[in-house]
């Protein structure tokens, strides 16, 4: 995406990539193809809006955060295709460390739940099961001999753009504090988790603020842009959607609804614990100026649940799910708890699976898609009462962004049971806008935080209303939600 000085979106261009399901639970990409969808939309970007390369007065990069990669430095090639964070496979692994009593230490270190959701065990993975052929045949040795010589290099999908846009091995403060190997009161790599997981010190990238005055590089002029463009911001796509809603003082909040949904309250320059089952997470860093924390509550299944309604052909898109909705008055005593993936904040159960309770020979689709568009609502509520009660703030109001608050419904849903003002900006693009926000701030393109406030305009604000017995219905979402706890098992 393209913005102009009045965060205003000049171009767009997008392209899907593979979701690839090696097992059940298992979720993976193929980077060398995201880096591939990556230079198509630039190029095609500029191409609609008549721009060349030269024209761009800095890059900035915000990505899914956690999914996690390692490739050779010498011919760039990933080693095995990249670990979603949706990914399960290290639930073993997460659950011996914390039959080893190790939950408190990594949570005061890293402000972060022990969770396969993280970077730490996928990076494990990978260094224990990547096939070595797949390097190169010339060099059999071990892949952890390699990675310990500097050989090889491990990043989430901020770092892989950053080192192909400028040969740079680099992340930022945001995507480090995710990865459950950086201590986000040191703000640096830790040796004793380094140890915990088995990983090399020498494979990880150097970590620079989100907005970089120094940049983390520059595109090369004989490469495929044709210009030499600094690349000085990044953010993961929640902080950055947290920097996009201009999110910068404690107590602001914003919920993105994507593929899960993200709810984070700037916290200011105090890392607050939670004691709720929230996440402590770096929020984002200027050059030269204090960290800014945040807590999050992570919802791993909210737009992907209506994917699922259009994958089993509920739905025939997901505009539609406003409509049928809307076509009946309740769900008639159905719940859906999408843990397809298991459940986050603030539950943290990796084995709760999907469950739909309250079904009879009555239900129709419509009861079925308003129970869906429900538990996206009421996993907020979640989220929120845990929020409110670690930060001794009421949410007053809440900024939204993401695909599905295009749905008139859901945000005066969200409303009613919140009992919240909800805000939608008019650039709902609040991820990427965040990402050229820092970039630009880093190259004197934008000189202050206040241009920045007077660039967002609100589109449409929602207040609560008709709430329809929310508390009752509340009640019942929290037994549905017991019912899908700690279901998926070893055979």
């Amino acid at each position: 995406m393209v913005f102009d000085h009045d965060g205003k979106v000049v171009a767009n261009a997008y392209e899907k990539h593979e979701q690839i399901y090696p097992e059940p639970g298992w979720v993976e990409h193929d980077a060398n193809e995201i880096w591939d969808n990556t230079k198509k939309v630039i190029d095609a970007a500029l191409s609609s809006a008549g721009l060349d390369a030269e024209q761009l007065e800095a890059i900035g990069i915000t990505n899914q955060r956690e999914t996690t990669l390692i490739w050779d430095r010498e011919t760039g090639q990933p080693i095995h295709n990249a670990i979603v964070w949706q990914d399960r496979r290290t639930t073993d692994r997460i659950e011996t460390l914390e039959a080893d009593g190790k939950t408190d230490d990594v949570r005061a270190k890293t402000g972060l739940e022990p969770d396969a959701y993280f970077s730490a065990t996928k990076a494990e993975w990978l260094l224990d099961n990547s096939d070595p052929i797949k390097l190169q045949r010339s060099r059999p040795e071990d892949i952890r001999d390699r990675a310990a010589d500097g050989e090889l290099a491990v990043g989430t999908i901020d770092t892989w753009l950053i080192y192909n846009l400028t040969g740079n091995h680099i992340t930022d403060v945001t995507n480090a504090s995710r990865t459950m190997l950086f201590n986000i009161h040191d703000m640096e790599w830790d040796d004793e988790l380094l140890e915990e997981f088995n990983v090399p010190r020498e494979l990880l990238p150097e970590v620079r603020p989100s907005s970089d005055d120094d940049h983390y590089g520059e595109t090369d002029a004989d490469g495929f842009l044709g210009a030499e463009v600094p690349v000085s911001g990044a953010l993961g796509d929640q902080q950055a959607a947290l920097f996009g809603q201009t999110c910068f003082d404690a107590g602001d909040a914003k919920n993105t609804y994507g593929t899960g949904s993200f709810m984070l309250m700037n916290t200011g320059d105090e890392a607050v614990m939670s004691e709720h089952g929230l996440l402590t997470t770096v929020g984002f860093q200027r050059s030269g100026e204090p960290v800014q924390y945040a807590l999050e509550g992570s919802i791993f299944i909210t737009g992907a649940a209506i994917e699922w309604l259009e994958d089993m052909t509920l739905i025939d898109n997901a505009a539609e799910s406003e409509k049928l909705a809307r076509s009946v008055e309740s769900t008639d005593g159905v719940y859906f708890v999408p843990a397809f993936t298991g459940l986050g904040a603030p539950h943290w159960d990796q084995r709760a699976r999907g469950t739909i309770v309250g079904m009879t020979r009555g239900t129709r689709r419509e009861h079925i898609v308003r129970a869906t568009l429900e538990s996206i609502a009421f996993q907020t509520r979640d989220v929120a009462e845990a929020m409110q009660s670690d930060s001794d703030i009421d949410l007053s109001s809440l900024r939204v962004d993401g695909g599905a608050v295009k749905n008139n419904f859901l945000c005066q849903l969200q409303s009613n049971i919140l009992d919240t003002e909800i805000v939608r900006p008019q650039v709902d693009e609040t991820t990427a806008l965040g990402a050229a926000y820092a970039a630009g701030l880093a190259v004197g393109y934008w000189e202050t935080l206040d241009e920045l406030r007077e660039n967002w305009q609100v589109d449409r604000e929602f207040a609560p209303k008709d709430p329809q017995n929310v508390e009752a219905r509340y009640g019942r979402w929290k037994e549905a939600v017991d019912r899908s706890l700690d279901w998926a098992r070893e055979e």
